[in-house]
């Protein structure tokens, strides 16, 4: 499973893949994909990707085009040239001059069923 966790999956400019990439690996997306994808781990697609689906991930840098929901469970970074079309859900979200977001922003860590929030001046 070690083996797994530390892959690397590059997908390159003149691909085009159809249907959902689930992986532990991280990923660098150069080329399009109609369909999700979701890593366990980091997910850097560059100024030529398109993901016409949703992006899940431990941390994403996205710098191309996404329509669809992102959803990141630590750090999200919109680079400049970034056109997101859906709603982002993260815990840090850094958004550089320049870049394009259209949808609703969800920030903080997601609560599991069931959990309370922490008031942290005890009122």
């Amino acid at each position: 499973m070690d083996k797994i966790n530390g892959s690397n999956n590059i997908i390159g400019e003149e691909t085009t893949l159809k249907g959902n990439i689930m992986t532990a690996g991280n990923v660098r997306l150069e080329g399009k994909i109609k369909g999700d994808l979701s890593s366990t781990s980091k997910v850097v697609c560059g100024e030529t990707s398109i993901v016409d689906g949703n992006v899940s991930a431990e941390n994403a840098e996205l710098a191309g085009k996404v329509s669809g929901k992102v959803s990141v469970k630590e750090l999200l970074i919109l680079k400049s040239s970034a056109i997101i079309n859906g709603d982002i859900s993260t815990n840090n979200l850094i958004i550089e001059s320049g870049a394009n977001f259209n949808g609703a922003c969800s920030m903080g860590k997601v609560l599991n069923e069931g959990e309370e929030t922490v008031d942290p001046n005890n009122e």
